[in-house]
């Protein structure tokens, strides 16, 4: 649970542990810091963007115990105890995860800034069973925006990538 110290006249400070991609970070923040703040500032994992900081661009996509959530949203305070993962997170060593791999291998970004949230989002359509057919991917999709229009290739790689997990699971 957050600790809360004066610091000040109006000022506080909350003590916050954060388990970002495996370990714990023990932060002191400002109580309306928002998790991608936090990310990004203070932990320096800059992969997750700060596009629009309204939740409408999906730029900032995280995964919050598995399950898609865009970081600007949410106040650091309220990601204790967590498990959250980054674009920094998914590879394991020098093995790309198999959407990254995807991403790669069908050119699905141009200028780059909505990829990882992009990457994110998709790995958790692909883990909630949303990536049966383009257009299911489509509307899954929905809430990350590409201003370069790199849809079609984002497409075909959550399908390639899903292909190869279901592949790898033995389905």
């Amino acid at each position: 649970m957050p600790v809360a110290h004066e610091t000040g006249a109006t000022a506080a400070v909350l003590e916050v542990v954060l388990r970002v991609n495996g370990a714990e970070h023990p932060l002191r923040l400002d109580p309306r810091t928002t998790l991608l703040d936090a990310l990004r500032e203070h932990l320096g994992l800059t992969g997750s963007k700060k596009g629009c900081g309204l939740g409408q661009c999906g730029a900032c996509t995280v995964l919050m115990d598995g399950k898609r959530m865009k970081a600007c949203l949410w106040l650091a305070a309220l990601a204790e105890g967590r498990e959250i993962t980054t674009i920094e997170g998914l590879a394991r060593a020098e093995q790309l995860h198999p959407l990254q791999a995807a991403f790669i291998e069908r050119d699905a970004f141009q200028c780059g800034y909505c990829t990882s949230g992009q990457i994110m989002a998709g790995v958790a359509c692909i883990a909630e069973g949303h990536a049966g057919s383009a257009q299911e991917i489509r509307d899954w999709m929905s809430g990350n925006l590409c201003r370069c229009g790199a849809y079609d290739h984002i497409v075909a790689a959550i399908q390639d990538a899903a292909g190869s997990t279901a592949h790898a699971q033995g389905e």
